[in-house]
C-alpha cells in the first residue's frame, strides 16, 4: 500500500510540474499580434446652422414671468439708491431732520418715522412721474411692444424731466466742468451721469435754505430765554429746559408740521 501511495503521489507531482511549465511557456511566448490598424482620418465639422440666441419673450411676444420676476428683484435691490438720488426723498428727509434738531429733540420723532413720512410724501409728489413711467415704459414692455432697452430709455424720460425742472443751471454747469464734458446743446442733451449729482446738489441746497428759515424763530426763543435767565442770575440752569416747552408750544400753535409739509409739496409743484 505504501508503494502504491508513493507511486500515485509521484505521478501527481510530475503532472503538476508539467502543467506549471506549460502555462509559463504559453505566457512567455506571445502569439503574433497581427498588422497594426491605421488611424481613422478626421471628419470635417458640420455646419451648426446659426448662432446661439437667448429669447426672453414668450411665444406671444410678451416677456416671460421669470424675466419679469428677475427684473423686479433687481429693481428692489437698487431701489434705495434710486430713491435717494432721483426723487424728492433726500430734500424732504433733510428738512424734517433739521426741524427736529431746531426743536432740540434729537431723537423725537425717531428716524424711522421721519423716513416713513419722507417716503410717502415722495410717492405723493412723484405720482405723476410714476404714472408716466408706467404708461410709457412698463405697460408697453409687459405687452411685448418694446424691448427692455427701449423700456429703459422710455422710463428715463419722465425722470429726467422731473430732475431738470428742479435742478439749477449752475449745478449742471458745475458737474459738466468737473466731468470735462462739452456744454450740452439743450436741457434734454444733459446725460444722466451729470444730471443726477447736479440734482442732488440742488436738492441739498434747497433743503438747507428751508432748514435755515425753520431755525430762525427757534433761535430767537433760545436767545430770549437765555437773556432772561442771565438777568435773573440763573446761570446754572440750562436754557434748553426752559425754551423747549415754548418751542413746542409755538410749533403747535402755528401748525408747524402742516406748514413744513405744505412748503415742501409746493416747492415741487412749479416743476
Amino acid at each position: 500500500m505504501r508503494r502504491w501511495a508513493f507511486a500515485l503521489g509521484l505521478i501527481a507531482l510530475l503532472v503538476g510540474v508539467n502543467l506549471v511549465f506549460g502555462i509559463s511557456d504559453a505566457l512567455a511566448a506571445p502569439g503574433d499580434p497581427g498588422e497594426p490598424l491605421l488611424p481613422t482620418p478626421p471628419t470635417a465639422p458640420s455646419d451648426p446652422g446659426g448662432g446661439v440666441t437667448v429669447e426672453i419673450n414668450g411665444s406671444n411676444g410678451t416677456p416671460s414671468s421669470a424675466v419679469v420676476t428677475l427684473i423686479g428683484i433687481t429693481l428692489l435691490s437698487v431701489a434705495p439708491a434710486l430713491l435717494l438720488m432721483m426723487s424728492s426723498f433726500t430734500k424732504i428727509f433733510v428738512v424734517l431732520a433739521m426741524t427736529r434738531n431746531a426743536l432740540a429733540l434729537p431723537t423725537i420723532p425717531p428716524n424711522q418715522v421721519l423716513a416713513g413720512l419722507a417716503l410717502f410724501l415722495s410717492l405723493f409728489i412723484m405720482s405723476p412721474v410714476l404714472t408716466d413711467i408706467n404708461e410709457l415704459a412698463v405697460q408697453p414692455f409687459t405687452a411685448g411692444t418694446i424691448d427692455f432697452s427701449q423700456s429703459l430709455e422710455a422710463a428715463s424720460g419722465p425722470l429726467s424731466s422731473f430732475m431738470l425742472a428742479h435742478t439749477r443751471e449752475e449745478d449742471i454747469a458745475l458737474m459738466t466742468r468737473a466731468a470735462g464734458l462739452a456744454n450740452p446743446e439743450n436741457a434734454a442733451a444733459v446725460p444722466l451721469t451729470t444730471l443726477i449729482p447736479a440734482f442732488m446738489i440742488s436738492e441739498l441746497r434747497a433743503a438747507f435754505i428751508i432748514g435755515f428759515v425753520i431755525f430762525v424763530p427757534f433761535l430767537v426763543i433760545d436767545l430770549v430765554v437765555s437773556a432772561v435767565l442771565m438777568s435773573m442770575g440763573m446761570m446754572m440752569l440750562p436754557p434748553v429746559m426752559i425754551s423747549l416747552p415754548f418751542k413746542i408750544l409755538l410749533f403747535i400753535l402755528v401748525d408747524g408740521w402742516g406748514l413744513i409739509i405744505t412748503a415742501l409739496i409746493t416747492s415741487y409743484r412749479g416743476g
